[in-house]
C-alpha cells in the first residue's frame, strides 16, 4: 500500500512540473509573440494560463485523472521531440526558424491519445493455440475480464460483445473477474448478467470475482452488494467459484480462486497447494484467479493453465510494466509458461477509470485447447 502512495505523490509532483513545463515550452511558438516580442515572461504567463485552461476543461469532459493521463503524453512526447530537434540543429549548427519540436510533439501526442481512445473502446479477440500431454477432448475456451460494465460500454454494448464471442462457438466461457465497477448500477448490472445468461455454450460459464466485484465503497453508492451480484450470476445459471473446483466432462477441472483482495477485507483464501490436492493430477487443470501474482505457487502445484486479468495490459505507454517493477503483479499481458504451467494474462474488455489505452489493447481471449498427437505426447 505504501509503494501506491508513493506512485500517487509522484503522479502529483510530475502533474504539476508538467503543467509548469508545457508552459514555457508553449511560449515559444511564434504566435505566442503577439503577446510581447520584448516581454518573455508575460509570454510565460500567457502559455502557463492556456495549459491551466485546457487542462482544467479536459478535467470536467473526461474527469481529472484522464486529464492527468493526456498531460502526461503531452509532456513525454514534448521532452523526446526537445531531444531529437535540439540534436539535430546541433549538428547543423543552425537552430530553426520555426519551433518544429513543438508541432512534432502536439501532432505525436494527439495521434498517441487518438489510437489510445480507439484500442480502449474497440475489443477484438486474442487467439492462442496450446497443447497438452494429458487426455481431453479439443475445447475452445473463451476468455474475458474486466468488462467493467458502464465504463466504456453499457449492457447493450456488452450485448454485443458476447454476439462476438458467441460467433467463435465457445465450449465454455471462463470470467476472471472485474465484471462490474464500483459505479456499476444495480439496472446495469442485472441487464449484463442477463445477456451472459443467454450465450449458448457446450460446458457452461465460470466466473471467478475480481478486487472491484464486490465493491470498494457503500453499496449504497450503486445500489447492490457482491452477493446481489452472486444472487442475479446464478440465477442466469452462472457457476460462481471462490476456493472451488468443479469437474467437467470427467477430462478437467475449472477451479476458480478468491481474488487475493478478499485477504485485505478479512477474508483469507487458500493455498494454491491446498485448493487442489485432493485433484486427479492426471486431468486438465484449469485455474482462474484475477491477479496474476501468485505465478511461484501456481507453477510449483503443477496446474495446466492459469487465467488472469485485473492488470488492463499496463493500459500506458510507458509504465505497462510497473506492476511488475513494484512486485504487484508476477505478468502484465500475454502468454508464458513456467515448467509445465500455462499462464495468460488478458488486458480485459474495457478500462476502470483510464479511457485511453496507448499501450495495449482491449480484448476478449480464445484459447484452443487440444491434446499432443500420440507421436508428440511424451
Amino acid at each position: 500500500m505504501l509503494m501506491w502512495y508513493i506512485i500517487l505523490l509522484v503522479v502529483i509532483a510530475a502533474t504539476a512540473a508538467g503543467l509548469i513545463y508545457l508552459s514555457l515550452r508553449l511560449s515559444r511558438f511564434g504566435f505566442m509573440e503577439k503577446f510581447g516580442r520584448n516581454r518573455p515572461k508575460y509570454r510565460k504567463f500567457i502559455g502557463f494560463f492556456i495549459v491551466i485552461l485546457i487542462f482544467t476543461a479536459l478535467s470536467l469532459t473526461i474527469n481529472l485523472m484522464n486529464a492527468v493521463v493526456c498531460l502526461l503524453h503531452f509532456v513525454v512526447f514534448w521532452i523526446l521531440s526537445d531531444l531529437v530537434f535540439g540534436l539535430i540543429e546541433h549538428l547543423r549548427k543552425k537552430r530553426f526558424k520555426h519551433y518544429y519540436a513543438g508541432i512534432c510533439a502536439v501532432l505525436l501526442s494527439l495521434i498517441s491519445l487518438s489510437a489510445g481512445w480507439y484500442l480502449n473502446h474497440n475489443v477484438r479477440a486474442t487467439v492462442y493455440h496450446l497443447e497438452t500431454d494429458k487426455k481431453i477432448e479439443d475445447l475452445r475456451i473463451i476468455l474475458f475480464a474486466d468488462s467493467h460494465i458502464g465504463t466504456t460500454f453499457d449492457a447493450v454494448g456488452f450485448a454485443e460483445h458476447l454476439h462476438k464471442m458467441q460467433s467463435f462457438n465457445p465450449d465454455i466461457i471462463l470470467i476472471a473477474g472485474d465484471f462490474v465497477d464500483d459505479g456499476t448500477s444495480r439496472a446495469e448490472m442485472t441487464a449484463a448478467v442477463r445477456a451472459l445468461g443467454k450465450v449458448k455454450t457446450k460446458y457452461g460459464v465460470y466466473f471467478a470475482f475480481g478486487n472491484h466485484d464486490k465493491g470498494y465503497h457503500d453499496p449504497a453508492v450503486r445500489g447492490f452488494t457482491g452477493e446481489d451480484l452472486a444472487a442475479e450470476l446464478q440465477k442466469n445459471n452462472i457457476t460462481i467459484l471462490e476456493d472451488e473446483t468443479q469437474l467437467l466432462n470427467n477430462m478437467f477441472y475449472i477451479t476458480g480462486r478468491k481474488d487475493s483482495s478478499e485477504i485485505l477485507r478479512g477474508n483469507p483464501r487458500l493455498e494454491m497447494k491446498n485448493l487442489i490436492e485432493k485433484l486427479d493430477k492426471q486431468k486438465f487443470i484449469i485455474v482462474l484467479d484475477h491477479q496474476p501474482n501468485d505465478y511461484k505457487n501456481q507453477s510449483e502445484t503443477g496446474v495446466d493453465l492459469v487465467l488472469s486479468g485485473h492488470t488492463h495490459g499496463g493500459q500506458l505507454f510507458p509504465l505497462n510494466k510497473v506492476g511488475e517493477w513494484i512486485g504487484a503483479n508476477d505478468k502484465t499481458y500475454g502468454y508464458e509458461k513456467r515448467n509445465r504451467t500455462n499462464f495468460i494474462v488478458t488486458s480485459g474488455l474495457s478500462d476502470w477509470a483510464i479511457k485511453f489505452k496507448t499501450g495495449t489493447i482491449s480484448e476478449f481471449v480464445v484459447i484452443d485447447l487440444k491434446s499432443k498427437p500420440a507421436d508428440k505426447a511424451q
